[in-house]
C-alpha cells in the first residue's frame, strides 16, 4: 500500500515532466553541463596521475641520474657551482673509475650502471636504419625496470671482456627481423658485427616523458655491454692514434689544424657537442626512498672532490621531481573539481527556480489534488520526485556527455584522460542529491498551500 502510494505520486510527476519537455530539459541544462564537468575533470586528474605513475616505473624507484653539465670540459674549465666558469682547473668529467667510487664509498647504494651512448646505422641484409647504440651494465635493466621478451643478458664474461654482443629494442627486431627468431644471429653496426642474445619487451613511452629524467624509449636501441662500446667503438677519453694522424695530415705545417671543406661520411659517430665526457651518464639506485636526498648530496660532493672541485656535472633525482609535479597536479585537479562541483551548485539553485516557478503555475491542480485527499507528504513527494527525476535525467545525459568529451579532449589535444567508475559513481549520487536537495524547498511551500485558496484562485 505504502509503495502503491507513493509510486503513483512519481507518475504523476513523470507526466508532469513529459507535459512541460522543453522547460524540463532546459532545467536539466546546468545539471548536464555540470556533471559532464566533474566527469572530464576527473578524467584528466585520473590520467595526469595514472602518467607519472607510468613515469616513475620508467625512471625506475630511487633511481639517481648523473649527466655531464653544459661547462664540462671547454677548455680545461668548469663551473663554480653558480654558472660561472673557472679556469685553471682540469676534470676527466664523467669516467668509469668515478662509477667504482660511487659503488665503494656511498653505503646506499642498491645498483649502478654507466651509460655511453652514439648515434649509429644498423645495417642487415642491405636494410640500413639509423639507431641508438648505448653501451650499459648489466644492472641497467633493473634500474629502468626492462623486461626481456626473448633471450638473456649479458653474462660475466661478455661484460668484462667487452666480446661482440648486443640486446636489441623491440623496433630493431620488427625492422630487420619480421618473420624470425633473432636470437642467435648477427648486425651491423658501424664496422662492428654484433651477435643478438636478447630483444628487450616493448614498453609505452608518453611524449611528455623527458631525457631530463633520464627517461627515454629502449624500442630503437642497441644495448651493448659498457667495456664492448670502450673497446670496440670509441672511447673518448682516449686520443685515437687515427684521429693524431688526421689532425697532422690537415696541419698547415705551423701546428694550426686546418679542416678542408665537412666532414667525411662515414658510419663512425660524429661528436658535434663537443662532450669529452667517457660516459654520457650514471644511474645510480638507492636501497630506500628516504635515503634519497641525502645519498645525492653524498654522492655531488663526492664528484666535486673528484673533479678538482669543477661542477662539470649535474645530479638528478626523477622520482622525486616527477612526485613534486604529482602533488602539483593533484592541488590543480582539486582546483578544477570545486569550479566543475560550482557549476553543479548553480544547476541545482536553476532546478528550484523552475520547480518554484512551477508551484506558483500549479496552483490549482496542487488545490485539486488536496480537495481529493492528498496530504502534504503526497504533494511533497509528487514536486520532490519531478526535481529528483529531471536532475537524476540531467545526470544521466551529463555522464555520457563527460565520457564523450573526455575522448575528444585526449583525440585532439593528446590529454590522457581516464573515465573511473568511482567518478561515474560520485557524479551520479551528486546528481541525485542536487534534485532532492534544490527540490525539497519548492516541493515545502507547494505542500503548504491552502486548498481553499488554491482553488480560489
Amino acid at each position: 500500500m505504502f509503495i502503491k502510494r507513493y509510486l503513483h505520486d512519481i507518475l504523476i510527476a513523470v507526466e508532469a515532466i513529459i507535459a512541460n519537455r522543453l522547460k524540463s530539459i532546459l532545467t536539466a541544462l546546468g545539471i548536464i553541463f555540470g556533471v559532464a564537468a566533474v566527469i572530464s575533470m576527473m578524467a584528466i586528474g585520473n590520467g595526469a596521475e595514472q602518467e607519472i605513475l607510468e613515469q616513475i616505473k620508467l625512471v625506475g624507484v630511487n633511481n639517481i641520474v648523473i649527466t655531464p653539465s653544459t661547462y664540462s670540459l671547454s677548455d680545461g674549465a668548469g663551473g663554480d657551482g653558480n654558472g660561472q666558469p673557472t679556469a685553471k682547473k682540469f676534470s676527466k668529467g664523467l669516467t668509469l673509475l668515478d662509477v667504482e667510487a660511487i659503488k665503494k664509498i656511498v653505503p646506499t647504494v642498491e645498483r649502478i650502471s654507466p651509460v655511453i651512448s652514439f648515434n649509429y646505422s644498423a645495417l642487415l641484409n642491405g636494410i640500413s636504419k639509423p639507431v641508438v647504440l648505448e653501451g650499459i651494465d648489466n644492472h641497467y635493466f633493473d634500474l629502468f625496470n626492462m623486461q626481456l621478451a626473448e633471450g638473456n643478458r649479458f653474462n660475466t664474461t661478455q661484460v668484462e671482456k667487452g666480446l661482440p654482443v648486443c640486446v636489441i629494442g623491440n623496433n630493431i627486431k620488427e625492422q630487420f627481423f619480421r618473420q624470425q627468431d633473432p636470437i642467435g644471429k648477427y648486425i651491423k653496426c658501424g664496422q662492428i658485427w654484433l651477435k643478438i642474445i636478447g630483444v628487450v619487451e616493448r614498453r609505452d613511452f608518453t611524449a611528455s616523458a623527458s631525457d631530463e629524467l633520464g627517461i627515454s624509449s629502449s624500442d630503437n636501441k642497441i644495448f651493448i655491454p659498457v667495456q664492448t662500446m670502450l673497446l670496440r667503438f670509441k672511447n673518448r677519453s682516449l686520443i685515437r692514434a687515427d684521429e693524431v694522424l688526421s689532425a697532422n695530415k690537415n696541419s698547415n705545417g705551423n701546428g694550426m689544424v686546418v679542416i678542408y671543406g665537412g666532414p667525411e661520411q662515414t658510419e663512425e659517430p660524429v661528436d658535434t657537442d663537443d662532450n669529452l665526457n667517457q660516459l654520457d651518464k650514471i644511474v645510480v639506485q638507492i636501497k630506500e626512498t628516504e635515503q634519497l636526498s641525502s645519498s645525492a648530496t653524498l654522492i655531488k660532493r663526492m664528484l666535486l672532490r673528484r673533479h678538482s672541485d669543477l661542477y662539470d656535472f649535474e645530479v638528478t633525482i626523477p622520482e622525486l621531481l616527477l612526485k613534486q609535479q604529482q602533488k602539483t597536479k593533484k592541488i590543480f585537479n582539486i582546483v578544477l573539481g570545486v569550479i566543475a562541483g560550482i557549476s553543479l551548485v548553480v544547476g541545482g539553485i536553476g532546478i528550484m527556480n523552475i520547480m518554484l516557478a512551477s508551484v506558483l503555475e500549479r496552483i490549482r491542480e496542487i488545490g485539486v489534488r488536496q480537495a481529493l485527499g492528498a496530504k502534504q507528504k503526497d504533494i511533497i513527494a509528487q514536486f520532490l520526485s519531478e526535481s529528483t527525476l529531471i536532475s537524476l535525467t540531467g545526470g544521466i545525459i551529463g555522464i555520457i556527455l563527460g565520457v564523450v568529451l573526455s575522448q575528444i579532449i585526449t583525440a585532439m589535444f593528446d590529454i590522457k584522460t581516464i573515465v573511473s567508475a568511482f567518478s561515474i559513481f560520485i557524479a551520479f549520487g551528486v546528481s541525485v542529491g542536487v534534485g532532492i536537495i534544490f527540490g525539497y524547498l519548492p516541493a515545502k511551500r507547494a505542500a503548504a498551500n491552502d486548498p481553499v485558496v488554491s482553488l480560489r484562485s
